[in-house]
Order: C-alpha cells, then sequence, then structure tokens
C-alpha cells in the first residue's frame, strides 16, 4: 500500500512539474523576442501542443544528461562551474529543439534564455512539492538524499555521530550580544534548552589557517601566521594556496586527522584527513579539482544553480545599497568596497554557503560519522563592514538560520547527531594602520631603512621594501580564487637584499632574506641601524618579538621582556595584550618560520580598538581585544572541556574525545529522543 502511495505521488509530482513547465513555454512565447513556438494547435492557445512536447523533452533529456555534463565539467571551479551551468542548459534546450522542432530561437543565446526560466519554475514548483511543514529547500535535499540512499541501500549506524558547525570569525562576546538581541534565535534555542557556551582562546596567530589546521590535524606548530616567508625555501606561504595547504597536511600525514574515520570536510582549509570534501582548499588545485573539492554533485541539479544564481544577484544589490548608506552617513571606520569586492562578498555568503549546506544535508541524511563545516559568510562582511554593524548582523541572522536548516535535518536523519557550534577566532575592530597614519607596515619599514642609509650585501642602498603579500581585502578574496583554480599571486621572490613585509591582521611580519637563519638584534641593527627603534617607538605598534643573544626579547616603546624568564625591564608592553600573551609568544618563538622581527600591532583598551596592516577594519590574526576570544558551544550532555580552554590543538582533543564518545543513541545533541526523530523522518516519506 505504501508502494502504491508513493507512486501515486511521484505520478502526481511529474503532472503539475510538466504542466508547470508547459505553461512557462506558453507565457515564454508571447512575451519574448526570438522564440517561437509552432502555433499548428487549437484555439484558444494554439501554442499548447508544442509545450507540452518540448516541456516533455527538455525534461527527460535534462535528467538524463545533466549529471554527465556535469562530471565532465567537475575539473573546473566552482564559480567557472556556475557559469557554465547555464551554457550547459542552453545546450539541453538546443538539443531538444533539434530533437524535437516544435520552435525555434533566433540565437543560441535565445536558448539559453528560454532554458532558464523553465528550470527556475521547475525548482520552485519541485521545493513548493516538497514543502509540507518545514522549509521547501531543507525537504527538497532530504528527499533527494533519501532515494539515493535507498538505491544504495545503505546501512546507518546506531550510535551518536558529531556534527561540528564552525562560524568562522564569531568572538565569543559578539555572539553574547547577538543572542540577548535576538539576532541569533536559532543558536539562543540552543543554548537555553540543550547547550553550554564556554569562551576558548586562540594562539597568536588567531586565524583560520593556524585554527583549523589544529583543531583538524591535531598540531598547529610551526604557523606563524596566515602568510609567512620561509627563508628556507625563498618562497612566501599563504593559507589561501591550495598547494601551500596540501603540503600542510602531508607535513602532519602521521597524525589522524579528526575526519579520518568515515568524516566529511565541507568549506574548510584542510581535509582533516577526510576522504570526501566540499569545497576544500587543500583539494582545489589540479587536474583532480572536480573530484577533490567535490561540489560537482550541487550543481548536479540545475535548479541549485539557479536558485544560487537569483540569491546572488539579491546579494550583490545588497551590498551596494549598504556600501553606499556607509558612504552617505560617513560611518567611520570604514574601508573601500568596491571592484570585485561585491562579487567575493556573494561568493561567500551564498554560492559557497549554498554548496557545503547542501553537501551536510547528503551527509546527515547518509548518518556520517563526523562532519565538520566552515560558514564563511559573517567573517567575509565583517572584515569589510565592521563585526556588529547591522548589515554584519543580518548576514550572521541569515547563518544562524543555515544552522536551524542542519538542525532540523539531523532531526529527520536516521542518526543521532551531537551537534558542536564553534568558531575559530574572533574580530577586533578599528581603523587600519594605513587610515590612521598615512603609510602602510611596509612603506614604515622602507621609509626607516632607507632613512638609515642601509646598504645590501651588494653594495646599493634600499630604494623600497619587499611587497606586503596581503593584497587589499579578507581571504574570501583568495577563496573564491583558489576555487576558479586561479593561482595566489603571493608567490612571488622578492628582490635580493629586500626585506620582507607581511601582514596578517594586525599582526606584522619582517623577514631579511640576505641575513642568513633567524636574524637577531645585532644583525638586524648591523644591517639596519635605527629600523627596531623607530618601529618599537610608533604609536601603532605595541610590541616586537626578536631574537637575542642570550634569548628573544619583546621590545616595546617603555621596556622589554625577556621571553625565557619572563623578566620585565621598565613598562610592560605586554600588559594589555591578556594574562597569556607571554606563553603565546612562547610557543611561537620556538617555530622554525618565525619572522626575524614579529611585530605585534597597538591594541587600545579604551576602545577595544586595532589598527590591521591589512585593509579592514574588522580584522584578525594577531592579539588584542576580541579577536582571541572565540566561542565553543555545546551539548550539555558531553563531558565538559577543561578551562580555560587555550589553543586549536585542544581544541581538537576534546572534538576527538566527542566524536569517540560511545553511548546509547536514545538522546540527541538536541534533546529530542532518537526514536522520535526515526519516526518523523518516517511520516516525512
Amino acid at each position: 500500500m505504501r508502494t502504491v502511495g508513493s507512486l501515486l505521488r511521484i505520478l502526481v509530482e511529474f503532472l503539475v512539474l510538466w504542466g508547470s513547465s508547459t505553461l512557462v513555454l506558453v507565457v515564454l512565447d508571447r512575451i519574448l523576442g526570438g522564440i517561437t513556438l509552432d502555433r499548428s494547435g487549437f484555439a484558444p492557445i494554439p501554442t499548447l501542443p508544442a509545450a507540452l512536447v518540448l516541456a516533455l523533452v527538455f525534461g527527460l533529456l535534462n535528467a538524463a544528461l545533466w549529471p554527465v555534463m556535469m562530471r565532465l565539467m567537475s575539473w573546473v571551479g566552482p564559480v567557472l562551474l556556475f557559469a557554465g551551468v547555464f551554457l550547459a542548459g542552453g545546450a539541453i534546450m538546443l538539443l531538444t529543439l533539434y530533437l524535437v522542432p516544435v520552435a525555434t530561437v533566433d540565437r543560441p543565446l535565445d536558448a539559453i534564455v528560454l532554458a532558464a526560466p523553465v528550470s527556475l519554475v521547475t525548482s520552485v514548483v519541485s521545493s513548493a512539492i516538497a514543502s509540507r511543514s518545514d522549509t521547501a529547500y531543507r525537504l527538497m535535499q532530504v528527499r533527494r538524499n533519501r532515494f539515493r540512499l535507498r538505491r544504495k541501500a545503505t546501512l546507518v549506524d546506531a550510535t551518536p555521530g558529531l556534527l561540528c558547525i564552525q562560524i568562522d570569525g564569531l568572538g565569543y562576546d559578539v555572539l553574547r550580544r547577538a543572542i540577548a538581541d535576538g539576532v541569533t534565535p536559532g543558536l539562543a534555542k540552543l543554548l537555553r534548552e540543550t547547550h553550554r557556551l564556554v569562551p576558548w582562546y586562540t594562539d597568536w596567530s588567531s586565524q583560520t589557517g593556524a585554527t583549523q589546521l589544529g583543531v583538524l590535524h591535531g598540531s598547529n606548530h610551526n604557523v606563524p601566521a596566515f602568510r609567512w616567508y620561509d627563508k628556507t625555501t625563498g618562497r612566501i606561504s599563504v593559507f589561501s594556496n591550495p598547494a601551500d595547504n596540501e603540503q600542510r597536511e602531508l607535513e602532519r600525514a602521521d597524525r589522524p586527522g579528526l575526519l579520518a574515520h568515515d568524516g566529511a570536510s565541507r568549506g574548510n582549509l584542510f581535509t582533516g584527513g577526510a576522504q570526501d570534501n566540499v569545497l576544500v582548499v587543500s583539494r582545489m588545485r589540479g587536474a583532480r579539482l572536480g573530484g577533490g573539492a567535490g561540489y560537482s554533485a550541487y550543481f548536479a541539479d540545475p535548479a541549485s544553480a539557479l536558485r544560487t544564481f537569483i540569491r546572488m544577484i539579491a546579494e550583490l544589490q545588497r551590498e551596494l545599497r549598504q556600501s553606499l548608506r556607509q558612504k552617505r552617513k560617513d560611518i567611520r571606520p570604514r574601508v573601500p568596497r568596491g571592484g570585485i569586492y561585491p562579487f567575493v562578498r556573494a561568493f561567500a555568503t551564498v554560492l559557497a554557503t549554498d554548496v557545503t549546506a547542501a553537501a551536510v544535508v547528503g551527509d546527515l541524511i547518509e548518518g556520517r560519522t563526523v562532519v565538520y563545516l566552515d560558514l564563511i559568510g559573517y567573517d567575509e562582511v565583517s572584515h569589510h563592514s565592521g563585526i556588529s554593524r547591522p548589515e554584519t548582523l543580518a548576514v550572521l541572522t541569515k547563518v544562524d538560520d543555515i544552522i536551524e536548516m542542519l538542525l532540523a535535518v539531523a532531526e529527520q536523519s536516521d542518526r543521532s547527531y551531537r551537534v558542536v557550534v564553534l568558531s575559530d577566532h574572533g574580530q577586533s575592530q578599528g581603523a587600519t594602520f594605513l587610515q590612521r597614519y598615512g603609510e602602510s607596515l611596509r612603506e614604515l619599514v622602507v621609509r626607516l631603512t632607507t632613512r638609515s642609509g642601509s646598504v645590501a650585501p651588494d653594495g646599493h642602498r634600499h630604494q623600497r621594501g619587499g611587497e606586503e603579500a596581503a593584497q587589499p581585502g579578507a581571504e574570501g578574496r583568495a577563496y573564491a580564487a583558489a576555487s576558479m583554480h586561479v593561482a595566489a599571486d603571493e608567490q612571488s621572490r622578492p628582490a635580493a637584499g629586500e626585506p620582507i613585509v607581511l601582514g596578517s591582521g594586525n599582526l606584522g611580519l619582517i623577514y631579511f632574506p640576505h641575513l642568513p637563519g633567524r636574524a637577531d638584534i645585532d644583525a638586524i641593527e648591523a644591517a639596519h641601524p635605527g629600523l627596531l627603534a623607530g618601529l618599537r617607538e610608533h604609536p601603532g605598534i605595541g610590541f616586537l618579538l626578536v631574537a637575542a643573544p642570550g634569548g628573544s626579547v619583546v621590545l616595546g616603546p617603555h621596556g622589554r621582556v625577556d621571553v625565557t624568564t619572563g623578566e620585565v625591564t621598565g613598562r610592560n608592553p605586554l600588559e594589555v595584550m591578556g594574562l597569556d600573551a607571554l606563553s603565546k609568544i612562547r610557543r611561537t618563538d620556538t617555530f622554525g618560520n618565525v619572522a626575524d622581527i614579529m611585530v605585534g600591532g597597538a591594541y587600545w583598551p579604551e576602545t577595544d580598538e586595532v589598527a590591521a596592516f591589512e585593509e579592514q577594519i574588522g580584522s584578525h590574526g594577531g592579539m588584542g581585544g576580541p579577536q582571541s576570544t572565540p566561542f565553543l558551544l555545546y551539548p550539555a550532555t558531553l563531558p565538559p572541556p577543561p578551562e580555560p580552554l587555550k589553543g586549536a590543538e585542544n581544541i581538537h582533543e576534546v572534538l576527538v574525545g566527542w566524536r569517540d564518545l560511545s553511548s546509547r543513541p536514545s538522546t540527541a545533541a538536541t534533546g529530542h529522543d532518537a526514536t522520535t526523530r526515526s519516526g518523523d523522518a518516517a511520516r516525512m516519506e
């Protein structure tokens, strides 16, 4: 009886979709030029027979050819694949018209124009059919994944799985305020009913690369910043470069990753040992891009591409409107938001989010053991708009909606899930170093070295410093570039004798390639007299970490700290950076890639502001303010983590413990009984 009912429902849905597509074709014939349906039918709709045939054949060809075309195009990045989707739809429409010549189009472009609305309406109607009491998109994805699993006859493990949702860049205090103000009702419900919220504290390098490497692979040793220079290889490494990220994973091949056993990595910088990856930067290179990045499955349904396209257009106009509002009201601090940034924002908040969320829906229905995803939209927008301004909080609300959707899917999965929500770092706000002082950190270094008359080993005076590798903008720009298989432009070698100046939020790194090994104070002063004094006296610099003959020291404008002993001479330059500042510095001081001069940007506690060395008003990467304090929201039924919780490697240990925790599947992370969830899922069928 259940089979008969299912077949009847499928037949009804097919007829509704067929009728909807037919109606669209009839309307398009009337309103679009260049498209003409055969009019041999009877009045009052003489084009109806042609539209019925065209809709039927197009639908059948779409179902048969679309997955094949997506497989053939899967080697390109998601942005290019996204554009190719529309060309593929037009090609299928042209083939349809060739097989059943019931319409004429004046140009091949008209076929794309004809195919897009038909696919869009099909998407809307199929979503409406799927939506009974919940969001259309979620139920549509759940049903499709369940159908796929029936074909595979996949067995679902009875023990609870672990779903880790990372909200990139969201600080502990910003989240608390968002919960109190009703910005994140989904997370508020978790906290008030089933979960506990605690802060944790990053390493000195408070950025996604260091955190995810530590969380997913258990070690972020030898990672001083988002980008750094390696004197042994003579090249700049950066976490948005797929080859560099793959190298970081190879260096940790002897360590089992968090996702090594039946895990899935979604939208992250690293795999975490997972074999199944979607939009993972370390897998976005070479001929294996499509298989490694895994996003072609999302575009196998043309409705997904159209849905994402419409949402991206809306996000573009939203960004342009909000940027103009900031200028009109003269809101400060602010940074330029033109160029390609609106497209980067649309990529981060829409395309990347849609692809990763859809993949996680499949993971939950399939019953993966552990899933880790990164939602990057809040981080990208807060870099340019501010950490808690209205437009940024609006993006955070949308992130909260995605989380609510995933929680609802977890409720309907056959496997129960413990859901952990966390962030990789926070952000600190403030006018940039360039805005405050009229020169970048690189330009400051150039000015100080030129003024000192420093001479390179070849006998020539320095006229300019090494180029800052950090381009204006956030990581999302390079992430989007990597997804399109575009090589990062941060790998160029510096000219002989030039210092290399890199920025990672308010953390600066200065290297002297012409000085062997890690240069100490004496070597730096001999090569560039007055440079250290000029840097430590600058009002935008809080402290410097440099090597010294007797051990490394932290230099401030009015004092110094011996890194080994902690002995303070004069005024402690770390007193406003937190109680754990020295321990973070000690750890970084042991890295082989530590810069010759590590520059800690100034922090003003009275305004809670920093001055980033990148053009970002919301920034992270160093110390000072909320950037170093992300959050961990975990089920109250799990063993509590140690307090205080310090460092990404400790987060890895906590998550591994929760992943491996064996218990009966009677109680889920969301507080509902697993039997009830299975019943709900059955009713949904």
